[in-house]
């Protein structure tokens, strides 16, 4: 039995748009699309209705989640005070040990703004509360910050260490680099200043399992994605997709006015949604600053896909993606002038499902459809 397949709420729309903007049969975007006509009437009843009733719907909607946790905060910020009036005005690690024993019971930054202490306060409390030897630092280090204020400015640990053992302190030099340290205390050094970091670090970087084989032997082993802009009068229209190596076919796509990490997460939700793979699938991608997050990599994680990444500056190993924009632009976006967004995500979506993934012949894909390659490849394989 197949697996029933979800698809997200922005293709649901422009599929709708197909049929009451563009006229098509239900029937003709139903083969195209690969969805069934009784989900298209579904869609139909559920996303023809005016804009401005569904905005009020979602608006009702949002009303009414707004006021349930309005109400549900309001009541914890009442129900607090009563039970710990007693450590209202106590000092502040006496408000950590009344938190700490309803942590179970309220929110804790919830307990922090009542309380008017800070949650970063409280979890170092928690983590780790103040021993004698750091109480002993405390009172060192306002040692350190005087000695070093009458020297000027200018005095190190080490001359600090002398000031200390002459004020009858018993501590050793590396201690007071320690809290010199965290003082943000330093000698003076000279008039030059201190090169710095010319140019950060990827927060990840994956090596290159790609290495440039674009031709696959079977469908959901090699994926590529990239992100494309679309000009329109009312701005940019950010375009990302997620590409299948074995037919060209482009599994996964999304579409937003932002240029961040959920636009290329919804184009890979939309790849595993719509193929559901069940083995290891290789996700190649440049270093753009939305795949080296450890927010896409955690998400690679989780879904069993394998990070794959070109070094910096080098757009080969990301060329199929490049080539389906270029046909894109070409073929479609070139010809046209948006005027909104939408418009112009309408007629990308009917160039991707209702024309390229269905119908648009592929030289890589045996002068086929992405679609139809794939057809022929599964009846190959039912046929041996």
């Amino acid at each position: 039995m197949t697996a029933k397949q979800h698809y997200p709420e922005e293709f649901k729309i422009e599929a709708v748009k197909q049929i009451t903007e563009r006229h098509h049969r239900v029937a003709d975007v139903s083969a195209r699309i690969g969805v069934s006509q009784h989900s298209l009437y579904k869609w139909i009843k559920a996303y023809s209705a005016p804009a401005a009733e569904r905005q009020a719907q979602v608006s009702q909607t949002e009303e009414m989640r707004r006021l349930k946790a309005e109400l549900r905060r309001v009541t914890e910020e009442r129900d607090i005070p009563k039970k710990g009036r007693r450590v209202l005005c106590q000092a502040v690690r006496v408000k950590y040990a009344f938190m700490k024993a309803h942590e179970a019971q309220h929110s804790v930054r919830r307990m922090c703004r009542v309380m008017q202490v800070h949650p970063s306060g409280y979890y170092a409390w928690k983590a780790e509360p103040e021993s004698a030897r750091a109480k002993d630092d405390q009172r060192l280090a306002g040692l350190l910050k005087q000695a070093w204020l009458e020297s000027g400015g200018v005095y190190g640990y080490r001359k600090l260490t002398l000031d200390m053992r002459d004020l009858g302190e018993r501590c050793g030099k590396h201690r007071v680099a320690r809290l010199l340290k965290l003082e943000g205390l330093r000698s003076q050094t000279g008039y030059r200043r201190r090169p710095g970091v010319r140019a950060g670090k990827p927060a990840v970087v994956a090596p290159n399992h790609l290495q440039r084989e674009f031709t696959v032997a079977q469908p959901n082993r090699s994926w590529v994605t990239d992100i494309t802009y679309i000009r329109t009068h009312e701005g940019w229209l950010y375009l990302a997709v997620v590409v299948d190596l074995f037919s060209r076919q482009v599994v996964g796509w999304s579409m937003g006015s932002r240029i961040d990490t959920s636009l290329v997460l919804d184009a890979l939700l939309m790849a595993l949604w719509r193929r559901r793979p069940e083995d290891p699938v290789t996700v190649h991608s440049d270093q753009g600053c939305q795949f080296t997050g450890h927010e896409w990599q955690t998400f690679l994680r989780e879904h069993n896909l394998v990070s794959s990444m070109s070094r910096r500056g080098n757009c080969h190993d990301n060329a199929v993606a490049e080539s389906f924009f270029q046909l894109l632009k070409r073929e479609r976006v070139r010809r046209q002038i948006y005027a909104t967004r939408s418009d112009a995500r309408a007629d990308i979506f009917n160039y991707i499902e209702m024309f390229y993934n269905p119908k648009r012949r592929h030289g890589t894909a045996g002068d086929t459809s992405p679609v139809e390659f794939e057809r022929r490849h599964s009846q190959r394989l039912k046929s041996v």
